[in-house]
């Protein structure tokens, strides 16, 4: 049980540090649901449904869902929490908190247009310069979390701490959403 509270305790930070540096972003299941900006669509939360004796793996489901027809597809299931923002009318952000130790971000088109884009600790640690490399694979405790889209730049926190980095490092990076390119720089500590 101790340990469930140590991992509640965590994410309730993390999710702090989201809503705190980016004010769109709201937490799923607590939030419920998030409509976006113009009212066409809503992101919902879904409970998966099954009886107590069985175990499910996923426990939530992202749900977006067209207000005025009524259709919905599934965006993503998810485990735990959430954060959520909607940038303009067009891109959903999903910050998925898959344990402590690491986060992922993805980005959803409304209209269904282009696939989604998943952006985790492998991925960035594939596109950045080799001299970058070691912070990302020689700590254990690695986040990916999106802050908003403008145009086709997706630009994401990347943070961590462990062997590598006993005081942690903070990057800001801006993906390139059509070319899959990102570059990096390194952030002041808050």
């Amino acid at each position: 049980m101790h340990g469930c509270r140590a991992l509640l305790c965590f994410t309730a930070v993390l999710i702090f540090e989201i809503v705190a540096q980016a004010a769109p972003f709201v937490v799923f299941p607590k939030a419920g649901q998030l409509p976006s900006p113009d009212g066409r669509f809503v992101v919902r939360n879904i409970d998966r449904k099954a009886p107590l004796s069985e175990y499910v793996g996923i426990f939530h489901s992202l749900v977006l869902e067209d207000t005025a027809s009524g259709l919905s597809r599934e965006l993503c299931e998810y485990v735990g929490v959430a954060a959520v923002a909607w940038a303009k009318n067009d891109f959903i952000i999903v910050t998925q908190y898959v344990s402590k130790r690491t986060s992922r971000a993805l980005v959803f088109v409304a209209d269904n247009s282009r696939d989604p884009v998943v952006i985790d600790k492998a991925l960035v640690t594939n596109l950045v310069p080799l001299n970058l490399r070691p912070q990302l694979r020689e700590n254990d405790h690695v986040f990916v979390e999106g802050s908003r889209v403008e145009g086709e730049t997706l630009t994401l926190r990347v943070w961590g701490y462990g062997q590598h980095d006993a005081n942690g490092f903070r990057w800001r990076c801006e993906y390139n959403l059509l070319e899959s390119g990102i570059s990096c720089e390194e952030t002041n500590r808050p």
